[in-house]
């Protein structure tokens, strides 16, 4: 047997195919990319001459699946230059080719007789010991391989990614009653220690786990809302954050689905579940809506509108009225609840208020849907799974479900909640019954899971993320200092977006001299959805307008003392950065010697869009980068590429661009497993710490560039506002850029310390904060949370 999956094929070059080839390919896994031969010569190919034998023709459907996940929104590769990992060709001419491929995926249409045929035909030119799957999101994984020989049915599973491949985290697994176990085990650590993704191992059941309580979640969700009048807008407000949704709740995220999809995952369980027909079929007035949607082509956001549009002329969102088909502009949702309670965490008890609050029509919608998904989740089990924590990861990472069903019934309290939808003459599964006759009250505790099968609690056997082991050493109310054993430390933030305020900047301090007494490095990262959206501009804005000028100086000395104590800390700091990691937050990350970043990271020195500059030492570190790693490059090029990397508020799409960027070194490789990134950071300071780690010493050798380089870079920033890229207050920053990467009134070939440079950073970081333009970006974004252009 093979050890690894070292080479994949993916059959089938559609938007699931070529995506997942994509996430290979950003793993690095050389990738097989098959898909059909055209019919006939497309006109272009007839203009350019070309035969049916010519290999463009021939896999003209595998390349336009690799142009379009090279093209796609949001991007399918971390970077473009990825591609190259994968290989094209077509299922005539290159099926022998599927020898040397230790993993043969099929994705090819949702279609049971294609698919038998296509894995029939691939079956004689696999290796014996090659694993195959399907991508399907429904179809039954034993239908697809009956009639296999029992070798091949013994190394087959389904393999269910969710879209987009690169983002979603979940792959669902679903062994038939014939799949080796050691299939399931490779494919599992495969999908989650190679792709970063979370495995759930499902039944063979239809839609297995994600998308059978999903479409019940969702069919539930318009079927009661149809029934109480309820608007589009009343409907997505309620089934989003509010019950611990993503922002799409239940209509966009149909738009975003595709209609088309999503009836068809309806009916498909309509059709494989007899007995729970009437639970997926739509209300006949939302099904006469679908099929007049259907007949405008309106399936939603790749048409160009389904519930939603945005208007071509204004940008804004539209909303379809239902009862005219016209679109209308989108009315705010006034729902008094969600203003009272929006507050209040966590998610289960928000809602217990509401039921317990006087009833309303919106919290008896939000009763009746949400009461009917718990029970039906419970009544699934065994069916879709053995276990409930099965489905609660499912949900999460399938769905971006903030709770799993068992979860928000936990928090929604099991007895209270149980007894009120009994009282009002509704059954119980009965393995809640019987749970509940048990004396249990809740589906977890410490460390436990309630088997609803065996009616007892059982080990939950899954070890608690590296910092939930961790030992509490000092905290404020914005940070912690952990003890992650071994000798190391770890920085936590955990502020509201993980702002950076003083509490950070004190608890960095006792971090940083932690590791002249008690530790051998220091690990800064956090377990929160996103690294540091960078400083706390509500605490800014406030001293600003106070007018608090020495007050803010004092703040931006601090901060720069902060990241210099990372940058020449006694001991080796790892920073482990990961999504939204801005303006400060960044700062950090550049201070710091050495990263370990997630491979989603989005990152970037962003203070422009807010009438700021980086003032942090963000300038200085980016700019000192860009010198060191060109050498042979002459300094007005290094200082455009630092000027136009801070000046358009460049943000990296992915840990491997910002590389590309100089925001991270690139000795290290990626961490594609978001759980694993602080271990895998601790596990790089330990190789550190055995090292003979020498602080680095202050630079006094920068290069100023002088007046000459500075007229070069603000005749760029003229030209960009004459065209109409950038404002003129835009060009406004640019010039006081411009002026501390030239090193202000210092001669061109002249040197200059790091802290000449710090002082050049605070001072126009002072000056931009008495502009009134500057006070209205920052007002602004911390209204919007977007930037103005003014």
């Amino acid at each position: 047997m093979r050890s690894a999956i070292r080479r994949v094929a993916v059959l089938g070059a559609g938007t699931m195919g070529a995506q997942i080839a994509a996430h290979l390919a950003n793993a690095a896994v050389p990738c097989l990319l098959l898909d059909r031969i055209p019919d006939e010569l497309s006109e272009q190919e007839q203009k350019k001459k070309l035969t049916r034998a010519h290999p463009e023709f021939r896999n003209r459907f595998a390349r336009s699946g690799l142009d379009f996940a090279l093209k796609a929104k949001p991007a399918a590769f971390f970077t473009p230059d990825l591609a190259g990992y994968i290989e094209i060709g077509n299922f005539e001419d290159d099926l022998a080719r599927l020898a040397q491929c230790d993993w043969i995926i099929e994705a090819i249409v949702e279609n049971l007789e294609p698919k038998r045929q296509l894995l029939q035909r691939a079956l004689p030119h696999a290796a014996e010991d090659a694993i195959l799957s399907s991508n399907t999101s429904g179809i039954p994984i034993h239908s697809i391989a009956s009639g296999f020989p029992a070798a091949r049915r013994r190394r087959w599973a389904g393999t269910h990614f969710f879209n987009p491949p690169r983002y979603m985290r979940l792959v669902e697994i679903i062994p038939t009653a014939d799949t080796d176990l050691e299939v399931v085990g490779t494919l599992s650590e495969f999908c989650e220690r190679f792709l970063g993704k979370q495995t759930v191992i499902a039944k063979d059941t239809p839609n297995f786990i994600a998308n059978r309580i999903g479409s019940f979640a969702a069919v539930s969700t318009i079927r009661v809302g149809s029934e109480m009048g309820l608007t589009l807008e009343e409907v997505d407000a309620l089934t989003g954050p509010f019950i611990g949704r993503p922002k799409s709740a239940t209509f966009r995220l149909a738009d975003i689905v595709g209609l088309d999809v999503f009836t068809y995952v309806g009916k498909n369980l309509q059709e494989l579940l007899p007995d729970e027909r009437a639970l997926f079929e739509m209300p006949e007035p939302v099904s006469a809506l679908l099929r007049g949607m259907f007949e405008k082509g309106m399936l939603g956001e790749k048409t160009g509108g389904g519930f939603y549009r945005k208007d071509r002329a204004s940008g804004e969102i539209q909303t379809l009225d239902l009862k005219t088909m016209e679109y209308r502009p989108r009315q705010k949702a006034r729902i008094p609840a969600l203003d009272l309670l929006a507050a209040v965490e966590p998610v289960g008890e928000r809602l217990q208020k509401m039921f317990k609050g006087v009833p309303d029509k919106y919290s008896r919608f939000l009763w009746e849907t949400v009461m009917p998904l718990l029970c039906y989740s419970a009544e699934k089990v065994p069916e879709i799974s053995d276990v409930p924590v099965a489905i609660d990861d499912a949900m999460r990472w399938g769905y971006n479900w903030e709770l799993g069903p068992f979860q928000l019934w936990d928090q929604l309290g099991v007895q209270w909640s149980a007894q009120k939808w009994k009282s009002e003459g509704h059954p119980l599964p009965q393995n809640i019954e019987r749970m509940l006759q048990s004396g249990a009250s809740s589906f977890y505790r410490d460390g436990e899971y309630f088997d609803l099968a065996a009616g007892k609690y059982a080990p939950l056997n899954r070890a608690p993320e590296i910092l939930k082991r961790s030992t509490l050493v000092q905290k404020n109310d914005g940070a912690s200092l952990r003890d992650l054993g071994d000798g190391v430390a770890c920085l936590e933030f955990h502020s509201k977006m993980n702002t950076l305020g003083p509490d950070a900047v004190e608890m960095t301090d006792a971090a940083i001299q932690s590791l002249n007494s008690r530790f051998d490095a220091l690990v800064i990262g956090n377990d929160a959805e996103n690294f540091s959206a960078g400083a706390n501009l509500m605490m800014l804005l406030l001293e600003i307008q106070d007018e608090n000028w020495d007050d803010i100086d004092l703040m931006i000395r601090r901060f720069q003392r902060m990241t210099g104590s990372i940058k020449f800390a006694p001991r080796p700091v790892v920073a482990a950065p990961f999504g939204l990691t801005l303006g400060g937050g960044a700062e950090i990350c550049l201070a710091a010697r050495y990263c370990q970043p997630f491979a989603e990271l989005y990152m970037g020195l962003v203070e422009v869009g807010v009438g700021l500059i980086p003032a942090g030492g963000g300038t200085k570190e980016l700019f000192l980068r860009n010198l060191d790693l060109s050498a042979d490059v002459p300094l007005e090029k290094v200082l455009r590429r630092t000027f136009e990397t801070i000046g358009m508020a460049r943000v990296s799409q992915s840990a491997r661009e910002a590389r590309a960027m100089n925001l991270v070194g690139s000795c290290v490789p990626l961490t594609l497993q978001r759980s694993r990134l602080i271990e895998d950071a601790k596990r790089q300071a330990l190789y550190l710490a055995s090292q003979a780690h020498r602080p680095p010493v202050e630079r006094k050798d920068v290069p100023a560039g002088g007046e000459d380089a500075r007229a070069l870079l603000e005749l760029g920033v003229h030209m960009m506002m004459r065209a109409g890229y950038i404002s003129e207050y835009d060009a406004h920053i640019g010039r006081r850029l411009a002026w501390i990467l030239t090193g202000g009134n210092r001669l061109a070939g002249s040197l200059m310390s790091e802290q000449e440079m710090l002082d050049l950073e605070r001072e126009v970081f002072l000056s931009l904060c008495g502009e009134r333009s500057t006070q209205e970006r920052i007002q602004h974004m911390l209204k919007t949370g977007k930037p103005l252009r003014n």
